[in-house]
């Protein structure tokens, strides 16, 4: 009998514990896009929100954007505290060469396309954080934009359920920097500075 109750009970445990584990995950969990160029990472650190069955997440027209970015002048690439990239090795992404170094990342949506931005705005932990930063994308201002540079914009024929930042077609010399959601795809080539 000792047994059988003992084994109820961790049952019990993990079930129960299992589901109180899976309750308290943040509705968009933290992830990192990273590669390694030589010697080198660049990491890209963001929080990855989830459809959750939304549909039309970008928008049209002059709602475009405005779902994903409320109030915000840009969007933050992400959830939740601001997007961080961080690169051991300088690159040029557009024509802009940028030193090592950590930045905040930002899109500035539209209907006619995406702009990415590299910004040295710091970012906060929480939005009641105290100190410099900003939380999000709330504070945006252009003053501190390192890089704007439209980015390359498709359609995919599937749907990415939870928004991906991804290196791709990655070299010695460089490679592209790529975000999905839904059935949207926009990405950014970049090159090692020499």
């Amino acid at each position: 009998m000792y047994r059988f109750s003992t084994a109820i009970f961790l049952l019990a445990f993990l079930v129960f514990g299992a589901s109180d584990a899976f309750s308290q995950r943040p509705s968009s969990p933290r992830g990192e896009a990273s590669t390694q160029i030589g010697e080198a990472w660049i990491i890209v650190d963001y929080g990855r929100p989830i459809l959750r069955g939304r549909t039309g997440i970008f928008g049209a027209d002059e709602e475009y954007g405005t779902m994903v970015t409320g109030p915000a002048p840009v969007w933050r690439a992400g959830a939740n505290k601001s997007t961080r990239l961080h690169t051991e090795i300088a690159l040029v992404i557009g024509d802009v060469e940028v030193a090592a170094g950590e930045y905040s990342v930002f899109v500035d949506l539209g209907p006619d396309g995406w702009t990415f931005i590299l910004s040295t705005h710091a970012a906060k932990e929480s939005g009641r954080a105290p100190g410099e930063g900003i939380w999000g994308a709330y504070d945006y201002t252009p003053d501190k934009d390192v890089v704007r540079v439209p980015m390359t914009a498709s359609e995919m024929t599937h749907s990415a359920d939870q928004f991906t930042i991804g290196f791709f077609d990655v070299t010695e010399e460089g490679g592209v920097l790529a975000m999905m959601w839904e059935h949207t795809m926009a990405s950014i080539p970049f090159r090692v500075a020499q």
